[in-house]
């Protein structure tokens, strides 16, 4: 099975993000929305899905407009193929290929890719400078910017916002826990901010590692897991530390696919 979490250029108008997330139908497993980022993640499974959320966000989406605390080149600006449940990661790779044709051919939106070629920070470092599309135009898309398709591993997207609003504070933990296993912004948030995290090995560094790092160096208000978790993420903590990692059963990959199968069941 393959799993893609879509992140998309608006957190701040509900209605456009549910209209966007209808479109996966019941393929769709999670929705996580930030107005500060004013950005959605939307975390879906199989090929349809991808294709129906990136086409209606260009319908209603316009990157012109945005204004938010993430980086991003496009409204649809990530979006990375995951295998599960022991699929080979040549399917996600394949999955990659094939969305990033159709978004050039069918979009006529500009795409880069990530994963063996390159990471995603390469892309937000270079895009349209030293570094040219994958496919589709030349150059951004006048409404829809570009995205950035890639093939990844299960990652563990998490934010721990600090009880000191000084983002001097941030950056300078954020550049302090940046490794090969963890990729680090320090953001303003609103009127706070946040130590904003990939942990890219979530087996050997997890929320409860970089919440304890962080921990020793400020104090943290609080965590906050954005979409989903592996199972086997989760297992490694304490259930007692659950709730203030921002953690939970039902807040797993293999959790939300159950609940999938369930409905695809009774329907």
């Amino acid at each position: 099975m393959i799993e893609s979490v879509i992140n998309i250029s608006e957190g701040r108008r509900r209605d456009l993000v549910d209209d966007i997330a209808a479109a996966a139908g019941p393929d769709l497993l999670d929705v996580h929305t930030c107005a500060f980022h004013n950005r959605s993640v939307l975390t879906v499974v199989g090929d349809p899905a991808p294709r129906a959320i990136a086409r209606r966000s260009m319908e209603l989406l316009d990157l012109t407009t945005h204004a938010g605390a993430h980086p991003r080149i496009g409204v649809v600006d990530v979006v990375p193929f995951i295998a599960l449940d022991g699929t080979p990661p040549r399917d996600a790779l394949a999955a990659r290929d094939a969305f990033a044709r159709w978004a050039a051919e069918e979009l006529s939106v500009p795409v880069f890719l990530y994963g063996p070629e390159r990471t995603l920070p390469e892309i937000r470092r270079s895009a349209f400078t030293t570094l040219s599309p994958d496919h589709g135009p030349t150059q951004p898309h006048p409404t829809a910017g570009a995205i950035a398709v890639g093939c990844r591993p299960p990652l563990v997207a998490y934010n721990l916002w600090l009880v000191d609003p000084d983002l001097a504070t941030a950056r300078r933990i954020a550049a302090e826990l940046r490794s090969p296993a963890v990729r680090t912004l320090g953001l303003a948030v609103g009127d706070g901010v946040q130590v904003s995290m990939n942990l890219i090995d979530p087996d050997s560094v997890g929320p409860a590692e970089v919440f304890e790092a962080v921990g020793r160096r400020t104090s943290i208000a609080r965590a906050e897991l954005v979409g989903l978790l592996p199972a086997a993420v989760l297992g490694r903590i304490d259930p007692g530390r659950w709730e203030q990692l921002d953690l939970a059963e039902d807040r797993t990959i293999e959790h939300r696919l159950a609940l999938r199968e369930q409905r695809r069941q009774k329907d």
